[in-house]
């Protein structure tokens, strides 16, 4: 399997070249020549197995510079710190389904791809013998489960930025507290879209990149996409019975990356009905899909402050397929975003993206009221972000469909949105609990691209 770039500037590459890259040289995303397609025959053969084993069947298929062996090891020790023995379970409430993502070491669906990933890094720095710097932005859960992913592993360095102040109390102490030394949080006077910024010029400005060997953990990076592409197979076997029988996902996302590998996962043929975009206030996703209208506004602080994005990075990678595989008009269009502030659509390309996606947001007051009703109903704890993916489904989806919502992280991380909706507090897992007193370490800055590069080279020596 070879990697290319949404914007046509490098040769297809291999997979762990892919990892190792993050971004391509021309500033784009990588994606495979083509997804390989699962048959219903195959699909119907995974039902019994476990979720690492399912995770190999899916991801030896975009794999081809990796002995077997040696890729089972990686996906077998990435998922063997998880609490619960399916990785991801799927529970039924109120006539939707659960997909729990929330039982790694950070309480959050990123710990499904960034213990995989960290793991990978490890295992081709070791093989080569290299070390790696990496540097990343985070709205909440990704920093801190990128943290997880790395800490402590030889020959590697994580700088991550979040926007100072604008995390969760627990998102900010899972990442402040890990003090190993090779773990660097920068807490930037700003929003989540200006540490991405920062960290995107980073990664374009390619002789600083080669020389500092910087990395890529955000969503950015290929590998952190094809191991979300999992639990999507693993979720349609699990609410399915034998057959054919499409499923519909509901997904919080600010970012795009998750939804993102729903539609990979649809492309090499799971029986996906819907795919379900669900925003918060910063409903630039939902806007596109529902109104073609992709235009930049300010961002919103928010109850789900994962999802507080404007813009979304892999999204660039949809758009890459939408325009036909034509690096030209990704290029072109995001000129048109920075000159203008929007990308703008045919109605062909409109009608596409219809027939991919459905949408809708969901405000703060109704954000509350779900988690609050939801809980009085069925006695199931919603954190704020899968809430938003629960209401959108209940409203959008028929209630006579298979409907799977993504829940994206613990209720506990968000206490103080889920006590003020139920009047409960959220049962505290230990995880959690042990962090209260933890010395902490953390760089607060200015959104100030040459302050951040000068603390990454004096901190590298």
């Amino acid at each position: 399997m070879r990697y290319l770039s949404t914007r046509g500037g490098i040769q297809p590459i291999p997979f762990k070249d892919a990892v190792m890259m993050g971004l391509a040289t021309d500033g784009g995303l990588l994606l495979p020549e083509s997804y390989p397609r699962i048959t219903p025959e195959q699909l119907n053969a995974w039902r019994r197995l476990s979720y690492p084993e399912v995770a190999f069947e899916i991801i030896s298929r975009f794999v081809d510079d990796i002995p077997p062996a040696d890729l089972k090891g990686v996906i077998d020790r990435s998922y063997a710190t998880f609490t619960h023995p399916e990785v991801t379970p799927v529970v039924r409430e109120n006539g939707v389904y659960i997909l729990e993502l929330f039982h790694g070491l950070t309480l959050a669906f990123k710990d499904v791809a960034l213990q995989f990933l960290g793991n990978m890094f490890e295992y081709i720095l070791a093989e080569r013998g290299q070390n790696l710097n990496i540097v990343g932005a985070t709205s909440g859960d990704t920093g801190s489960a990128a943290i997880h992913g790395v800490r402590g592993k030889k020959g590697i360095n994580i700088f991550i930025l979040h926007p100072h102040g604008k995390t969760s109390p627990v998102q900010a102490l899972q990442m402040t507290t890990v003090t190993d030394a090779n773990v660097h949080n920068i807490a930037i006077r700003g929003t989540f879209d200006d540490c991405q910024d920062m960290v995107k010029a980073l990664f374009n400005d390619l002789e600083f990149k080669e020389k500092y060997a910087l990395g890529a953990v955000n969503s950015i990076n290929w590998a952190r996409v094809l191991a979300q592409v999992v639990y999507y197979v693993y979720a349609w076997l699990r609410v399915t019975e034998a057959g054919e029988a499409p499923v519909s996902f509901s997904v919080p996302t600010g970012n795009f990356g998750d939804i993102f590998a729903g539609y990979v996962a649809k492309r090499m043929g799971l029986p996906i009905e819907k795919l379900l975009l669900a925003t918060n206030e910063n409903n630039i996703l939902t806007r596109f899909v529902n109104q073609g209208d992709y235009s930049l506004a300010g961002v919103v602080s928010t109850l789900s402050p994962s999802m507080d994005i404007q813009v979304a990075s892999n999204f660039e990678r949809y758009l890459f397929h939408l325009f036909g595989e034509d690096p030209v008009r990704v290029r072109a269009a995001f000129a048109e975003l920075k000159a203008e502030g929007r990308i703008t659509f045919s109605s062909e390309e409109m009608a596409q993206v219809r027939r991919d996606f459905c949408s809708a947001s969901v405000d703060q007051e109704q954000t509350l009221d779900t988690i609050g009703s939801f809980y009085k109903e069925t006695g199931y704890l919603l954190d704020p972000h899968t809430a938003v993916g629960v209401r959108a489904a209940l409203e959008q989806l028929p209630g006579d469909s298979l409907r799977v919502c993504l829940a994206t992280a613990h209720p506990a991380k968000f206490g103080e949105a889920v006590e003020k909706a139920t009047g409960t507090p959220a049962p505290v897992p230990p995880a959690i609990a042990a962090l209260e007193g933890l010395p902490t370490r953390c760089k607060v800055m200015d959104a100030d691209l040459a302050a951040v590069r000068e603390f990454i080279v004096a901190t590298i020596g």
